[in-house]
């Protein structure tokens, strides 16, 4: 099993090759998902594993998808899209007649696709522009594809009904063989981008801010590290959007929100 220590030293090889800092990451959840790919890969021992990032170009790819966990759904955790459209775009429409959104840590796009569904059936995707960033070079191409096993679309439709979807989930998809191609019109006001988290500066302002199921894979200095980032990202009156089982309640920067929707892990910056 990885220790404390095979993690200082993995964390900090992996910087020194890639420049990805993982040393913010909660250590429980980090040694597990090395541990799994070092199974995944038959790599038994830590200075195996070392080699390879050190003198193996393809193997970053590797490391980074399991580092960092893209696992999600098109409108995971209807509730919160619920409050979103209900309540949240409506307030920031009547005040703007343009606003920007950005999804920070994006994965594979399941999510960027629901918000842009959620702004046609809306009338508000011609107001909006996304901004969608994660890490990973890999998984921006995939989303930009949108390309999704046909065998989640289940998933995907329940979450769509339970988000108030007002049309059919198969109206923003065609299906080629097993898989389901999102419709591109839905990418036309969006823009994917390479941005770290951790380390980048933030490149703009913003109305609306979902990092969702990020958080909870940082240990609390990185919590309020990147909190303050996506705070000071926000306009003023601007709202953050996190996952459902995530938390502000032991965060420094927690008593500048107002809280929007406790059971959606919605936010709002004070104007």
């Amino acid at each position: 099993m990885i220790g404390e220590r095979d993690l200082e030293i993995l964390t900090t090889s992996i910087m020194e090759a890639y420049g990805w800092d993982f040393r913010g990451y909660a250590t429980s959840s980090l040694g597990r998902r090395i541990q799994r790919l070092m199974d995944l890969k038959k790599i038994s021992t830590v200075e195996e594993l070392l080699k390879k990032i050190q003198g193996e170009e393809w193997f970053r790819h590797e490391l980074l998808d399991q580092i960092t966990v893209n696992v999600t759904e098109m409108f995971r955790e209807p509730e919160a899209w619920v409050v979103l459209r209900n309540s949240v775009l409506p307030k920031i429409k009547s005040k703007n007649d343009s606003f920007r959104i950005w999804h920070a840590g994006c994965s594979s796009g399941e999510e960027v696709y629901s918000m842009a569904i959620m702004l046609k059936e809306m009338g508000y995707y011609d107001s909006a522009k996304i901004d969608a960033a994660d890490i990973d070079e890999t998984i921006i191409n995939s989303a930009k594809a949108g390309t999704y096993p046909m065998n989640k679309m289940e998933l995907n439709t329940k979450n769509y009904y339970g988000a108030e979807g007002s049309a059919e989930l198969s109206k923003y998809y065609k299906q080629k063989g097993g898989e389901a191609v999102m419709n591109h019109d839905l990418l036309k006001n969006v823009s994917f981008e390479i941005f770290d988290l951790v380390k980048d500066d933030p490149f703009g302002k913003f109305h609306l801010i979902l990092c969702r199921n990020v958080l909870i894979y940082f240990n609390q200095d990185l919590q309020n590290k990147v909190l303050k980032k996506l705070y000071d990202s926000l306009h003023d009156g601007g709202y953050l959007c996190i996952g459902t089982k995530e938390s502000l309640l032991w965060c420094d920067i927690s008593n500048k929100f107002k809280v929007t929707d406790s059971a959606g892990k919605i936010y709002q910056k004070p104007a």
